[in-house]
């Protein structure tokens, strides 16, 4: 796989990350808009385990 091909596929894991997450927000127990948490998700991902357990609950959506 080329260089391009791997930073296509990283924005295309990027974006449906954002995606699942504000399609699950409502199951976490974060409040408000998750825009800025959705944006910011790769980040959170490897920095906190409690944003780790709410971004897997909003995948699930349970």
């Amino acid at each position: 796989m080329t260089l391009q091909g791997v930073g296509i596929l990283l924005l295309v894991i990027y974006i449906v990350g954002i995606w699942r997450f504000l399609a699950g927000f409502k199951h976490t127990f974060y409040s408000g808009n998750g825009f800025f948490l959705a944006i910011l998700w790769p980040l959170l991902f490897v920095c906190s385990g409690r944003f780790r357990q709410e971004f897997f609950k909003a995948l699930k959506g349970s």
